[in-house]
């Protein structure tokens, strides 16, 4: 296939859904901001017909929306019985009521974290609420003590929702009949799930996942993620199970956003690594400091350059370039800041004239130092 471009993520969305109908699986490559999560949703709205209860779908999907049907209640009045509620008004989780759902999830939740939770439900205000209670073995004067409805950090909670989501595909793969809770699963659609879990744990989520997908599933597989080392492992992986068929199962694309006209490009990647990755970052970085249209989160993109960089001249985190720049403690406060600090969250708050011409200066250096080949 040749680069293609789309005009809007629908398009972009109606086109992976074609492609998709030849290959088993999708993976794709695009850095933060480039509207994958959008992507996930639009894919997965192309899937529904009808509305209400009437409504079918056909996408199963894993991103930012499948983390919010998870709530917590606290207990704010006794601070005792801290619940992670179920948003179960979503056919997400349909299956609770299956046998064996809990032994599911609490098979893969083992690999990754030492707690342990039980799904309840109670009457709150004439309806049913379901929620997970969280408990954990703590080892007091030489003996193993549980302690009960324990509040879970929050990297724990992102590892939990994907155990569960990963029981559902389970469920989903071993359906057999399409009135079964699953039956209705045609796609999976699974976004990021590096950017809510543990990115140490990369490497072994990447295994699990590839490990779950048997080798004829009846659903279509699509992966995106902005990880290199996820991505890596999962072209690896994949490749490795489906042995030479793999050209026949498996497609792998890079999406770029091409901000000077607002189209999507979709370009095939058949190596395990995007190389075009960091050319793309830097692209829009130069057309940013060009048009002055800087926000907060190039930072965060000039950063995850001159890291990568450091890292191939053998020294840590950004070292390379800022060390040997005019203006190392200068470079290295503003990187500092607003990749980690609390103002990163605000995506879309724009910079003043004097962290834009900051930007531009590092920017500018960068360029000159490594001269690299940005062509259109």
């Amino acid at each position: 296939m040749n680069d293609a471009a789309f005009d809007s993520l629908d398009a972009l969305a109606a086109h992976l859904r074609t492609e998709i109908a030849k290959k088993k699986y999708i993976l794709l490559y695009a850095y933060n901001g480039t509207g994958k999560t959008r992507l996930s949703m639009a894919f997965k709205d192309i899937g529904k017909q009808g509305e209400g209860e009437d409504a079918t779908r056909d996408t199963l999907y894993f991103n930012a929306f499948t983390e919010d049907l998870f709530t917590w209640d606290n207990d704010l009045d006794n601070d005792t019985n801290r619940e992670l509620r179920l948003n179960t008004a979503s056919r997400f989780f349909n299956g609770l009521e299956e046998l064996e759902m809990d032994t599911r999830i609490r098979d893969i939740l083992s690999r990754y974290v030492d707690f342990d939770f039980k799904i309840l439900t109670k009457n709150v205000e004439a309806r049913v609420v379901t929620y997970v209670s969280f408990e954990k073995d703590v080892l007091k004067d030489g003996r193993l003590e549980r302690i009960d409805n324990i509040k879970i950090s929050r990297g724990e909670e992102n590892v939990f929702i994907w155990s569960f989501f990963l029981a559902v595909v389970q469920l989903a793969f071993d359906v057999e009949n399409p009135d079964d809770a699953y039956g209705w699963v045609d796609y999976i659609y699974i976004d990021d799930p590096i950017s809510s879990l543990d990115e140490n744990n990369s490497v072994l989520v990447a295994c699990d996942l590839v490990k779950m997908f048997s080798d004829k599933p009846k659903q279509n597989i699509v992966i995106s993620t902005h990880h290199t080392l996820f991505y890596n492992v999962l072209s690896n992986e994949l490749k490795s199970k489906l042995g030479r068929s793999w050209e026949r199962n498996l497609s792998q694309y890079y999406i770029e956003k091409k901000m000077e006209n607002e189209k999507y490009l979709l370009k095939e990647e058949k190596s395990d690594s995007p190389a075009t990755y960091h050319l793309s970052l830097l692209k829009e970085l130069k057309s940013a400091a060009e048009t002055n249209d800087i926000k907060v989160y190039h930072f965060n993109m000039l950063r995850n350059v001159v890291e990568r960089t450091s890292v191939f001249f053998g020294k840590k985190g950004f070292g390379q370039f800022v060390e040997e720049s005019t203006n190392p403690q200068l470079y290295a406060r503003f990187l500092n800041l607003f990749s980690h600090g609390r103002d990163s969250i605000f995506s879309f708050r724009q910079p003043d004239d004097n962290h834009k011409e900051i930007l531009k200066a590092m920017l500018k250096e960068y360029l000159e130092k490594y001269e690299f080949q940005l062509s259109d």
